[in-house]
C-alpha cells in the first residue's frame, strides 16, 4: 500500500531457526507413531504451517479451518465467524492448532471450543507469534514462537487487507 512503511521485527533467518526448534519441541511432546493432525488456521498460518510441518520429524496430517475477527481492519471486532471447518475426522486423534498470531485470544478460544467438541485425544496450540498485551480472553499456547509487542504486524503469512502475506520477514506496519 502506498504511504505505509514496514519495519522488520523478525528476520527470515530468525523465524526459520525458531520454526525448526518448534518442530523438535512438538515432536518430543507427542510420543509414539500416530499421526499428528496439524489444523491450520487460514489464511495467515499457511506459510508457518508449511515450514512447521517439514520441521516435525514424525508423521503429520494437515487440515484447515477458517475463522475471522478482523475483516479489513487492524483491530479485532471481537466477533468470530467460522467460515471453513476441518474435513478430517479428528476424534481420538492428537490435534495441534497452528496459529499465526494470538492477539485478543477470541479466535483461538472459539476454535479450541469448536475442535474440542470433535473429541480429539489431545488438543494443543502452536502459535508463531504471541501478543499477550492485547489478550481479552484467557487462552493457553502450548508452543509459542515469539512474543511480540502491541503493534500491527504483517509478513510470513500475516496480512493487512490481504497484502504483505508474501514477505519473508515479520514486519511492523507503520502508518
Amino acid at each position: 500500500m502506498i504511504g505505509r512503511n514496514l519495519k522488520v521485527l523478525l528476520s527470515e533467518a530468525t523465524i526459520q531457526n525458531r520454526v525448526r526448534a518448534l518442530g523438535l519441541e512438538i515432536a518430543a511432546g507427542y510420543p509414539g507413531d500416530d499421526p499428528l493432525y496439524l489444523v491450520c488456521v487460514l489464511k495467515g498460518s499457511c506459510v508457518f504451517l508449511a515450514d512447521l510441518a517439514r520441521a516435525i520429524p514424525r508423521p503429520v496430517r494437515i487440515d484447515f479451518v477458517s475463522a475471522s475477527s478482523y475483516g479489513s481492519e487492524t483491530v479485532s471486532s471481537g466477533e468470530v465467524t467460522l467460515t471453513k471447518d476441518v474435513a478430517s475426522d479428528v476424534g481420538g486423534a492428537d490435534v495441534l492448532i497452528v496459529e499465526d498470531i494470538v492477539d485478543t485470544g477470541a479466535t483461538l478460544a472459539f476454535l479450541r471450543d469448536h475442535l474440542a467438541r470433535k473429541q480429539p485425544r489431545s488438543l494443543r496450540v502452536v502459535s508463531l507469534l504471541d501478543k499477550p498485551e492485547r489478550r481479552s480472553q484467557e487462552v493457553t499456547i502450548d508452543y509459542a514462537g515469539f512474543t511480540v509487542p502491541d503493534e500491527f504486524v504483517v509478513g510470513y503469512g500475516l496480512d493487512f487487507d490481504e497484502a504483505y502475506r508474501n514477505l519473508r520477514d515479520v514486519c511492523v506496519l507503520e502508518s
